[in-house]
């Protein structure tokens, strides 16, 4: 068969089981099924596809009808500038969380020395976004889960600054390594009792989501160490739901942060703080 005719059976599949995307992430499918980009593929429709490259288009088409989704079926996602390895053990990157790189770009001058904290590492998109684009900082970067940082280190290899990040398998209570000029976070928000309504529970890591009964509980606990952690004036750069902006911004101030910015995404929902620590 062509691969016209395999993407036809693939849309099919997939608008049949209600999958929006479907014409995009068939095409998305096959390309890495061929090993060629969508441009590529859009100019060879009438090539032919072989039975071994058959069965994997369809294992893939199969894996996304029951809405896994497409970062973790091809092992990769698109952040910011760049592409980074993805598995079931780290949140997939979302566009919303590149305002996070942003407001950190903005904070440092290309020829700086800064050193950066990143407390929920995942899989090393935030750090590593930043730390290309600013060549003489260099960061410490922790998370909870073991697998988790082995993905981030590969990242962090694949992107050639190993030299320029430390991984530690810690929680932010337990880590008190140095003092840094920026503290960036992107800590599970979610509210315990919503994480099930969210259609990715069965794929990504329940710890990424899970941010207690209030959706605050890690939250207030990066706030609260960060006061230590931080040198006088740091920043602190961080993730937060649409509906807690108020709460977060009352207990940055109970912790003696300045509130510099409060940005909102692409939607226009309130998406990420910007602090200083003043005491």
């Amino acid at each position: 068969m062509k691969i016209l005719d395999n993407l036809r059976d693939g849309y099919k599949i997939l608008k049949n089981n209600s999958i929006s995307s479907y014409k995009i992430d068939s095409e998305i499918l096959m390309s890495q099924t061929l090993e060629i980009s969508r441009e590529e593929l859009i100019l060879n429709l009438e090539k032919k596809v072989n039975l071994k490259e058959k069965e994997k288009y369809y294992n893939f088409i199969n894996r996304r009808k029951k809405n896994e989704p497409i970062a973790y079926i091809i092992s990769n996602k698109s952040f910011w500038r760049d592409k980074f390895l993805i598995d079931k053990n780290v949140l997939i990157p979302r566009p919303d969380s590149e305002h996070l790189v942003e407001q950190t770009l903005k904070l440092i001058k290309r020829d700086q020395t800064k050193k950066i904290l990143d407390i929920g590492v995942g899989s090393g998109c935030l750090t590593i976004s930043i730390l290309k684009e600013r060549p003489y900082c260099k960061c410490d970067a922790i998370d909870v889960s073991k697998k988790a940082l082995k993905l981030a280190k590969m990242n962090a290899n694949l992107h050639q600054l190993t030299d320029r990040i430390k991984f530690y398998k810690s929680d932010v209570d337990n880590f008190c390594n140095d003092k840094y000029d920026l503290i960036i976070s992107n800590p599970p928000y979610i509210k315990k009792h919503k994480i099930k309504y969210l259609g990715v529970i069965n794929f990504e890591p329940k710890i990424a989501l899970d941010g207690g009964l209030d959706g605050l509980e890690v939250i207030r606990k990066v706030i609260s160490k960060s006061k230590y952690l931080l040198k006088l004036n740091g920043k602190l750069i961080l993730e937060i739901g649409s509906d807690q902006r108020y709460s977060v911004t009352n207990f940055l101030k109970e912790k003696n942060f300045f509130i510099n910015n409060i940005i909102k995404d692409y939607g226009k929902n309130i998406r990420c703080i910007v602090s200083t620590k003043i005491n």
